[in-house]
């Protein structure tokens, strides 16, 4: 434990707590029968389906009902999930998660984004997917309302 507090006081960066917070509220949502959301900021690095994204944001459902080989790693979230009855691929980065929550009662925690690239927030991922896929919302989603997510926090 001292090497740790040496490492630190020379300058070394903690590495970030927002993968496992991540990982455990998606636990305590799972664990309490809630559903899983996490709310994204897209950018060149999503692979998400195009026609869902919003004013630069996705919400997702990440429960296990709504996906398969969901993996929740310390620098990607990935998992494969049907969107109007067609599997796709999802692969989001975990700076990128603006909230995870559980859809029933909006409790869980809000993060901080930093400032997405421009050039990768523009650039296009997955176009001819998102073509060729269905421009109806998923089922296991609601449809998202005007303004602001509401969240709760979570003590």
């Amino acid at each position: 434990m001292q090497d740790d507090q040496y490492d630190n006081e020379q300058g070394s960066e903690l590495p970030s707590t927002k993968p496992y917070l991540l990982r455990a509220l998606f636990e305590w949502c799972c664990d309490n029968g809630f559903t899983p959301y996490i709310a994204v900021m897209v950018d060149g690095r999503s692979r998400v389906p195009r026609e869902f994204v919003r004013d630069g944001q996705i919400v997702l459902n990440v429960s296990p009902d709504a996906t398969n080989r969901l993996q929740m790693g310390n620098d990607l979230i990935t998992f494969q999930a049907r969107f109007g009855g067609v599997a796709r691929d999802i692969s989001v980065a975990v700076e990128c998660v603006a909230a995870i929550y559980a859809r029933e009662n909006g409790a869980g925690m809000a993060f901080e984004v930093e400032a997405l690239d421009e050039a990768a927030a523009l650039e296009p991922v997955d176009a001819p997917e998102a073509a060729a896929a269905p421009a109806e919302p998923p089922p296991e989603a609601p449809a998202p309302k005007p303004g602001r997510p509401h969240l709760q926090r979570v003590k």
